[in-house]
């Protein structure tokens, strides 16, 4: 093992640069692309949910090629770095094209979205899973991959807040047509693709042999070394489940602001309330971490967010009561997500004690299929929901009973 040393704060600012060009695709799956499919590009939300659903479970062969990939990768530039330098230009092209549903016949347009959402997916395997090693290859100490979790959840909460607030803005500005979508959606994506070489070039990787050295390890010799690893597998379920989580709510969360309460302004205010105290609380984390655990910490975590929900019981379209709620959903989510990746990045090491076996990418590409499942189970679900209560995005006014389903989600 070699001897731990501190990262320089131009290191995790760099690295958290990655996480922020990740998070325009992930705030977007997880606030507008269902809503721009079914309001916009006019297909059936059960149709949508299902393609997601579908589509998580065929990332699993690219999440473990990917993951194989990395591990076995030598290049000057190390084993995940480069691939930040690839994927990066693909990745925003990739992005835009997501936002790019053309008016054709709906069988088309499914097939076009089906394409274009798997392309989507498989450019985020190809730059997020080496991006999400890339922290284990930068440091050995586990205090320092908290810190740079850490990091790392500032800048994508930032980017995070960036995107729910300002897309529907910009998509007003741009004529509020197909058109809008892409053409806001073609800025962020660039944006990305700077920060993705941001980091590309402000981090290096110290952690293990040199890389033209490294042993090429066998598929199978990983995948039973994988398997022995209690740590991942906790890490791997904890991340389905805040997958789940996050999309689900993410998601029927503009629905309810535009069907419900009227008011799509109000997309940006409760995400701003959600998003704004989490990305405060970051700042004290480091702290709490050190003092009660990653264990402590996630558990916490998940107690203030079902507090969260107890105010929406008793007035769920009061805009003060979905704010306090907001904002201790957003803290508690800071406790979850502030250990999250640290926790993975613990068991890359645990894995190697116990098993003699280093695999940060296929440690990843597991951890980053188990959330993908998580993701696409929440979008099922909503898809499923809205289909139940008869949702149509070509209707001005919605049924009830698609209202009501809507409502019913947010306090179940």
């Amino acid at each position: 093992m070699e001897k731990k040393r501190s990262l320089k704060l131009s290191e995790r600012i760099s690295y958290a640069c990655g996480d922020a060009a990740s998070n325009v695709v992930w705030a977007a799956l997880g606030a507008f692309v269902m809503m721009y499919y079914t309001d916009v590009a006019h297909i059936s939300p059960g149709v949508i949910g299902m393609i997601m659903l579908v589509s998580r479970f065929l990332d699993g062969a690219s999440d473990l090629i990917m993951g194989l990939v990395v591990d076995n990768t030598k290049s000057r530039f190390g084993k995940a770095r480069p691939w930040l330098l690839r994927m990066a230009i693909p990745f925003a092209i990739a992005t835009t094209l997501m936002f790019s549903v053309p008016d054709f016949e709906n069988k088309a347009k499914i097939i076009y979205i089906f394409v274009t959402y798997n392309f989507v997916m498989t450019m985020y395997t190809m730059i997020n899973l080496p991006y999400g090693s890339l922290s284990t290859l930068m440091t050995d100490d586990p205090y320092e991959r908290s810190v740079l979790n850490i990091f790392r959840q500032i800048f994508a909460q930032i980017t995070s807040l960036i995107i729910t607030s300002a897309t529907l803005p910009l998509i007003k500005v741009f004529g509020e047509g197909r058109m809008a979508w892409t053409i806001t959606y073609g800025i962020f994506s660039a944006v990305a693709a700077v920060l993705f070489l941001i980091c590309f070039a402000g981090t290096k990787e110290t952690v293990g042999i040199a890389a033209k050295e490294r042993e090429t390890v066998p598929i199978k010799k990983a995948l039973f070394a994988l398997l022995k690893n209690k740590c991942w597998v906790i890490s791997m379920l904890l991340g389905t489940g805040t997958c789940l989580f996050f999309m689900a709510i993410s998601t029927i969360n503009s629905y309810f602001c535009v069907q419900v309460l009227h008011n799509d302004n109000m997309v940006g205010t409760l995400n701003a309330a959600y998003i704004a105290p989490m990305i405060v609380f970051f700042f004290f984390m480091a702290p709490i971490v050190k003092r009660i655990g990653k264990r402590n910490t996630n558990l916490l975590g998940w107690l203030l967010i079902l507090v969260s929900y107890v105010p929406l019981l008793m007035a769920m379209t009061s805009v003060p009561v979905l704010i306090v709620s907001a904002v201790i959903r957003g803290i508690g989510y800071a406790c979850v997500m502030g250990v999250q990746f640290a926790i993975i990045g613990d068991s890359v090491e645990y894995g190697e004690w116990k098993t003699g076996v280093r695999s940060e990418g296929l440690v990843f590409s597991a951890q980053s299929f188990g959330c993908k499942v998580g993701m696409g189970l929440g979008n099922a679900l909503i898809g499923a929901l809205l289909s139940w209560g008869g949702y149509d995005g070509e209707l001005a006014v919605q049924p009830d009973s698609a209202i009501t389903e809507i409502k019913s989600f947010i306090v179940r």
